[in-house]
């Protein structure tokens, strides 16, 4: 079979090379397998390398990129149909720019366009909303690349994109987040920049250059504005949805408090006054109580309107310890504070944009679902009294055990009661009775206990008795009841781990649940069972560790200290991001403003510092440009000497005209006369526009120019 008869260019540089088998596909023959492949490997065009490419196909390439990178973090949030087709809409815009194909008229676009909307009413159940709003947003700007014929579509594509970076914060404003976004918001600067470039091919990393060079002038407006600016509640304080987030639920059921063990995110932070740090065995962080329990489920107590009115009644003795909390979004309508922490001033917590109240069992409640990050100040007193006598409704609901549920605990209770002739109602002897069973009887603390059926307690307690933390609280709240003793369950976080930066962090991991058990003349008292069968757990805060990852145990095998001080670093740097951005309010604005001399700063006094700094940065960039104004583009600058040599030999030069212009009139006014002078004026112009442009004009070309002008004007013409 013949060779290659011929190598035609496309217009993007692209080379084709045809031969005899391409001819048998045309009707000369019909080939076989053999031919086909060879048909294939000859005319598929070939990839001619990044900087060979057509600038128009380059930076249509780049800018399919950055829409790609900016779209990939929205990718587990979109629904499937919209990820496919926008996946299919840039690769098949990328095909057009390669193969240098016309663009699809408006009719194709329409129907797509309608195809989505209908496809996002049927995912979405609406048009409107965030989720619905950013699908439609996906899918808007990966359809606006089809139609990228001017100028004025790539500034819609750009702007779509800079929109879209805002919609990424809605869902996560974290330190990744963020720079993921500063790398989009860099490319569609650089893009933009390379659209307002439209003479010659200037490189990507001259216009990223620029780009962040544009960026890096704005920043201290940027910075002034972040700081100056007022607001209400802290930033990014988007109502956000809870749906999906882990921590602790105001339900339990045995097995969800292990299932919270393994997420090994942070829940808060903490920070003690003057690092008074509490021991471990007192750093337990209150969260739901729960009282009712219908056999299977336990679930938080239902106060009446009545019993909301006064404040629980708390004892406490000393100074008690302060400390601040940066808490994580959550799931449930309540903070989580040290016990205990009690409703009076200068100790109850104080948050912005929330309505807090106590509840008789001291559950710190909010008017809805945290869904955002707060921070908080508090005082706790580690050693206090609360409760004091009980409602006739609240103490029957604290006896109550479900008929039907747990027969063989309540003969064991009754059993256990007359070995040990406890008396009615002692929380002291009961405790202490059963606490030593525990600790004596073959009972292990896992994370792992398997899954318990109808009667979890009575298999728990007298039979399998391996469980995690729950498993003991709940039993010894049911084994409390049946001695006559009210009890409820306490979940919330025990422990603490320390950071680098002075902080403590809670985990997850820190999920815990203890018991309360109610003595007459005494109130509530905190009883952990866990502590009988793994004192470590809690004294010296080690909660079990989850399961790594695949990579995260590869590296904690290799080197754990490694790990640990990278997990440590990272954990760090997000704390500073979270303290120093996401949480900064008006607390910290007005605390700015005191630090600067005003002594009682409010809203006035916030917006004249703004204003004056506004005034003054014009001021100083009025000041600067009226300086600089004797500087211009060299380039421009050279244009205008350029025009002046040539109009004392009669080429009549506009402004505008670009160099191989001004060569082109140098020819047609002097002819023979202009070769040297026309071949420097061509040699500017591949300095300038070519694809190794210069930044600044060469000197000597200058010299050699107004040289061969200068003896032009003083040759008479033949």
């Amino acid at each position: 079979m013949a060779g290659p008869v011929d190598r035609p260019r496309l217009a993007n540089g692209w080379s084709v090379r045809t031969s005899a088998a391409c001819k048998a596909v045309s009707g000369f023959g019909r080939p076989g397998a053999a031919d086909r492949m060879a048909w294939l490997e000859t005319t598929l065009p070939r990839w001619p390398g990044w900087r060979h490419l057509p600038r128009e196909t380059r930076d249509t390439l780049f800018l399919l990129a950055v829409i790609g990178w900016t779209v990939l973090p929205h990718l587990a949030r979109l629904p499937w149909w919209c990820v496919a087709l926008s996946a299919l809409v840039l690769v098949w815009r990328a095909h057009l720019a390669l193969a240098s194909l016309r663009l699809p008229g408006r009719m194709p676009i329409a129907a797509l366009l309608i195809v989505a909307a209908l496809l996002t009413v049927w995912s979405e159940q609406s048009l409107f909303g965030k989720e619905a709003g950013v699908t439609m947003l996906v899918v808007l700007m990966s359809l606006k690349t089809l139609e990228l014929r001017a100028r004025r579509d790539a500034l819609v594509v750009f702007f779509l994109g800079f929109f879209l970076v805002l919609t990424h914060f809605l869902y996560s404003q974290s330190l990744l987040t963020a720079l993921a976004m500063l790398v989009s918001v860099w490319g569609l600067l650089t893009a933009l920049v390379l659209a307002h470039m439209p003479v010659g091919k200037p490189s990507l990393r001259q216009a990223g250059a620029l780009a962040a060079r544009s960026a890096l002038f704005g920043a201290p407006l940027m910075v002034v504005l972040f700081v100056l600016f007022p607001r209400v509640g802290p930033l990014w304080g988007t109502p956000q949805d809870a749906m999906g987030r882990t921590g602790l639920s105001g339900t339990l059921r045995l097995g969800g408090v292990a299932e919270i063990a393994n997420d090994d995110s942070i829940a808060f932070r903490i920070k003690f006054d003057n690092e008074q740090v509490p021991a471990g065995e007192d750093l337990y962080f209150r969260g739901p109580v729960l009282t009712r329990f219908d056999g299977i489920e336990w679930r938080r107590r239902v106060y009446r309107s009545s019993e909301l009115v006064h404040s629980p009644q708390v004892l406490t003795q000393g100074n008690g310890i302060g400390y601040e909390v940066t808490l994580e979004p959550s799931r449930l309508p309540l903070l989580p504070l040290l016990e205990f922490t009690p409703d009076v001033p200068g100790a109850a917590p104080k948050v912005d944009t929330y309505t807090l109240s106590q509840r008789p069992d001291l559950q710190w409640q909010t008017d809805r679902v945290v869904a955002e990050r707060v921070r908080y100040s508090a005082r706790a007193w580690l050693r206090a009294r609360h409760g004091g006598e009980l409602d006739p409704g609240e103490h029957a609901e604290a006896l109550h055990l479900p008929e039907g549920f747990n027969p063989r605990i309540r003969a064991w209770a009754a059993d256990f009661r007359r070995e040990h002739n406890l008396p009615r109602g002692d929380v002291l002897a009961a405790s202490t009775a059963l606490l030593t069973h525990i600790r004596r009887a073959d009972f292990s603390y896992t994370l792992a206990p398997g899954t318990y059926g109808r009667d979890a307690v009575d298999e728990f307690w007298l039979d399998r008795r391996a469980g995690f933390c729950e498993h003991f609280a709940v039993s010894f709240v049911v084994v409390m009841r049946a001695l006559g003793i009210p009890a409820r369950v306490v979940t919330g976080y025990q422990g603490t781990e320390r950071a680098l930066d002075g902080y403590h962090i809670v985990r997850q991991s820190h999920a815990h649940a203890w018991a309360e058990a109610w003595q007459s003349g005494r109130g509530w008292i905190r009883l952990d069972p866990t502590a009988a069968v793994a004192p470590e757990r809690v004294t010296r805060s080690l909660n079990l560790v989850p399961t790594p990852g695949l990579v995260a145990g590869a590296l904690r095998n290799v080197s754990p200290e490694l790990m640990a001080q990278l997990q440590a670093g990272w954990e760090a740097l997000n704390n500073r991001w979270n303290q120093w951005v996401l949480n900064y309010s008006r607390v910290q604005q007005f605390d700015l403003l005191h630090s600067l001399g005003i002594r009682s700063p409010d809203w006035q006094s916030l917006g004249l510092v703004l204003l004056g700094l506004l005034v003054s940065g014009a001021l100083a960039g009025a000041a600067w440009a009226l300086w600089d104004r004797h500087r211009q583009d060299p380039w421009q600058r050279l244009q205008a000497q350029v025009r002046n040599a040539l109009a004392p030999l009669g080429v009549r030069a506009r402004p505008h005209d670009p160099p191989r212009r001004l060569a082109a009139l140098v020819r047609e006014r002097l002819g023979d006369r202009s070769d040297l002078l026309a071949y420097e004026l061509d040699a500017l112009d591949r300095a300038r526009y070519g694809p190794k442009a210069r930044r600044k004009p060469d000197p000597a070309w200058w010299h050699r120019f107004s040289f061969e002008a200068t003896r032009l004007r003083r040759t008479p013409e033949v």
